[in-house]
């Protein structure tokens, strides 16, 4: 198993934050690909994140209301293979 760090994606439209609306999932829990993970409100719209791929909810960063930035981290999952290098790109 390794370690993989979810970071924000680019949304587009000149998108550069957004603020946490709520956490579709936990810590502990097994996520599927595409499934659901966080609500985000930008200056532009409220969008889901789902997941790119599968694995287990290690950590959450960020509260709700907290603010993010586009490529922070918001995710670290427990994934099988290689890890990051892996990774697809984000799906919104």
């Amino acid at each position: 198993m390794a370690r993989w760090e979810f970071k924000l994606p680019d949304i587009g439209e000149g998108v550069t934050e957004g603020e946490i609306v709520s956490w579709l999932i936990k810590p502990g829990e097994m996520v599927k690909e595409d499934q659901p993970m966080v609500e985000v409100m930008t200056d532009k719209a409220t969008v889901t994140i789902t997941s790119p791929r599968a694995g287990a909810v290690v950590e959450t960063r960020g509260t709700i209301g907290h603010v993010v930035q586009v490529h922070e981290v918001l995710v670290v999952f427990e994934v099988d293979g290689a890890g990051a290098a892996a990774a697809p790109e984000a799906k919104n």
